[in-house]
């Protein structure tokens, strides 16, 4: 019998080797490199042929070259899942012919997001729920337990992907989740279940499944210590969107964030809430990421960042203590810290205050992470007021990008920011000039232009 020709495949890059070796040499991360079996091309090719000529509603006849002009540029169909915090982030709504991978931690709500999704969905569409980690049994005791109506959900117990693909053809749903992906394998290959090219054949039949009969699919993927999805990291390329499950351990709130979205915004946030009920739509974030102090408290800060095309007033606290150490520390939460280190040299040499015998540990509020320049301004601001134990005036807000000469930088979508801080009550704003409206007020918030970081820091003096 002759023996299966096998490669080595790493699980970041993609890149193929003939042997196993420490290092990939493509793109330098240590034991990434895994075993994929290589099965024969003409095998290969009759089977997905098989395959493909079975699935209904598909297109006879080869493909051909078609200029743009003659494509008929109507915009996506979406269809509202009944989630507003799922719609959100997904662009608008489900997309026909989309396929969709979630991401998360176990246990932070992915099957049961995509559960109730489901139980509102299947009174209007259908749907199937593939389970390949629980039995039917299991299922249906967690739909009760949700709430949902068993009527209209189906769910199947399967973890080849021939059979799946063999029940969706002969049931046509309109939207097929597969919980989990690492857990679906095909005949095609002889790897074991959750190996690279496992999941890469049965990612890439789901796909061209989706594509050919306009079925929207949604794949959940495990995630490794790192955060990272399990698997090829060509998975996630192969896929219309993925979405992160976000959350702090021991916290009920979740933040499920888009980090790719070919149909929408991309660094879309949604905020669920984990209940006796399965998740439930937190319509007012901002609320969950304030903390509710009696009084002014020194360290304390509050910007506007803007997540996708919401924007979020999010706290950021700040604590400076005295150093024990050669090296004091700067520890951020929910920032980057590199960026943290830079900011701290800016205050030093532009706003003449050291802090290089000082520890420095920086969170945002609510596990939050934010990604953008706007909160540099606010993170200084937060800092200062901690290391001199001076609150920050009362309902004032900040934001701004700050350059290593010192200027504040304007940031985009200035105006919803101060509309949205306006709406919650805040009465003063410290904002890169270019950011601030002619008339100096936006509502009843008197609102502060600066252009470099003393005057910021003058600005909060003053008040």
């Amino acid at each position: 019998m002759a023996k299966a020709k096998t490669a080595y495949v790493c699980t970041d890059c993609g890149a193929e080797h003939s042997k196993w070796q420490g290092q990939c040499v493509e793109c330098g991360v240590w034991n990434t490199l895994s075993e994929v079996v290589l099965a024969p091309a003409s095998t290969a090719k009759t089977s997905v042929g098989a395959q493909r000529s079975s699935y209904a509603g598909t297109a006879a006849g080869s493909a051909k070259v078609t200029p743009l002009t003659s494509v008929a540029l109507t915009t996506e169909a979406r269809t509202h899942t009944g989630i507003g915090e799922l719609d959100r982030v997904l662009g608008g709504g489900l997309v026909q012919g989309s396929v969709v991978l979630i991401g998360g931690d176990p246990g932070i709500g992915k099957s049961t997001l995509l559960l109730q999704m489901l139980g509102t969905l299947g009174a209007h569409l259908a749907s199937v729920y593939v389970t390949g980690e629980e039995s039917l049994s299991q299922v249906a005791a967690r739909a009760q337990r949700l709430g949902l109506p068993l009527e209209p959900l189906k769910a199947l117990a399967e973890t080849c992907i021939e059979r799946i693909l063999e029940q969706a053809i002969a049931t046509r749903p309109h939207v097929l989740v597969i919980d989990s992906i690492q857990t679906i394998w095909t005949e095609l290959l002889t790897a074991a279940p959750g190996s690279v090219s496992q999941v890469r054949e049965s990612a890439a039949k789901l796909t061209r499944f989706a594509k050919e009969t306009g079925t929207s699919v949604f794949l959940v993927g495990h995630v490794t210590k790192e955060g990272g999805i399990a698997g090829p990291r060509v998975l996630e390329h192969m896929v219309d969107a993925v979405l992160y499950f976000e959350g702090e351990s021991g916290s009920r709130f979740r933040v499920l964030r888009a980090f790719k979205n070919r149909f929408g915004a991309v660094n879309e946030l949604g905020v669920f809430a984990m209940s006796d009920k399965g998740l439930r739509e937190v319509p007012n974030p901002s609320a969950i990421f304030l903390s509710a102090h009696s009084g002014p408290t020194s360290g304390s800060a509050v910007m506007v960042t803007r997540e996708g095309t919401r924007p979020l007033l999010v706290e950021v606290q700040a604590l400076v203590d005295q150093s024990s150490l050669g090296n004091p520390r700067r520890v951020a939460l929910g920032l980057e810290q590199n960026r943290l280190a830079m900011l701290l040299a800016v205050l030093h040499r532009h706003g003449g205050v050291a802090a290089y015998d000082q520890d420095v540990f920086v969170n945002v509020v609510g596990g939050i992470r934010v990604q953008e320049t706007a909160a540099d301004l606010p993170v200084l601001l937060a800092v200062l007021s901690s290391l001199r134990d001076r609150p920050l005036p009362d309902k004032t807000i900040a934001f701004g990008e700050v350059g290593l000469s010192g200027e504040i930088r304007p940031v985009p979508n200035g105006e919803e920011r101060l509309k949205e801080a306006a709406t919650h009550g805040f009465r003063r704003a410290i904002v890169p000039k270019a950011n601030a409206p002619k008339k100096g007020k936006v509502g009843e918030m008197e609102v502060i232009g600066v252009e470099r970081l003393a005057q910021a820091i003058d600005a909060c003096r003053d008040a």
